[in-house]
């Protein structure tokens, strides 16, 4: 009785679903923690390893004078990954470790959805020819859609063994720490989540993509350099990218915590 005269008299917007102007606040807040998270999750699966950024490369020479320039290269589906973390961190400081789980598995299957996309836009037919079971243009190329299908379905195992178990471990880790410290140091359990969850990621994804020949063009073979130390470089340097991130998003964290503890009117260290 008492909303529906708050929208008799214009006092309120609300749809007969929403039980409070604070609980639909609280929904909208979430969706838009979810929907960052998806669109991340989404890109890192759909850009994967279709390029590597060069961050700086040193030269290394070896005894018999061959020069070998060590570069120093993330996938560019790393860029949006760390973001990815920062939003289960916030949904797990205010919506609990059952919410964050149901986020990781909505993204599972978001993966899951992207693949059977590109993979029958891949063997509908279309307009290109079709040499000895290849798609090639008109000029003797392959199309930028099969190229780009072909790194995504190169990396998609790689992507989702490292996305569950890193996932699953930063909001693990995450509530281990809020529980060991009584809702206290939001520093740690932000960033001690986070590290080590990179770590599982940066590790299992690497060495996924290497055996599923998706990292053909970027090891090299014509040096006198084992190809596990090239794999320890691009792990190494993956991983330190996303801890220079991981530590650089405290000071978000902490600013976006004082906010919204305000703005959906909910201490997260109430619980203890």
């Amino acid at each position: 009785m008492h909303q529906k005269e708050q929208l008799k008299h214009g006092g309120s917007s609300l749809h007969p679903i929403e039980a409070s102007e604070l609980q639909a606040r609280r929904e909208r807040v979430f969706l838009v923690l979810a929907g960052l998270f998806l669109g991340s999750m989404t890109m890192l699966n759909v850009l994967g390893v279709t390029r590597f950024i060069k961050l700086f490369e040193i030269q290394h020479t070896f005894e018999s004078g061959q020069v070998w320039p060590i570069a120093f290269a993330v996938a560019v589906g790393v860029l949006p990954y760390p973001v990815t973390f920062l939003c289960t961190d916030f949904i797990s400081e205010f919506y609990g470790r059952k919410r964050a789980n149901w986020v990781v598995w909505v993204g599972l299957l978001l993966n899951l959805w992207v693949m059977f996309i590109l993979w029958i836009g891949g063997i509908l037919p279309g307009f290109e020819s079709v040499v000895d079971g290849e798609p090639l243009n008109s000029d003797g190329t392959t199309p930028v859609f099969f190229e780009m299908r072909k790194l995504a379905f190169a990396a998609v195992w790689a992507s989702m063994v490292a996305y569950m178990a890193a996932q699953f471990c930063d909001v693990y880790l995450f509530h281990f720490w809020k529980k060991v410290t009584k809702g206290k140091w939001l520093w740690l359990r932000n960033n001690g989540s986070t590290l080590i969850s990179q770590l599982v990621d940066s590790v299992a994804v690497i060495m996924i993509t290497f055996y599923v020949g998706g990292l053909a063009g970027v090891l090299r073979e014509d040096v006198p350099v084992p190809i596990w130390i090239q794999l320890c470089v691009l792990i190494g340097t993956g991983y330190v990218f996303k801890v220079l991130v991981a530590l650089l998003d405290t000071v978000p964290f902490y600013i976006g915590v004082a906010w919204l503890k305000k703005y959906l009117q909910f201490d997260p260290s109430s619980e203890h």
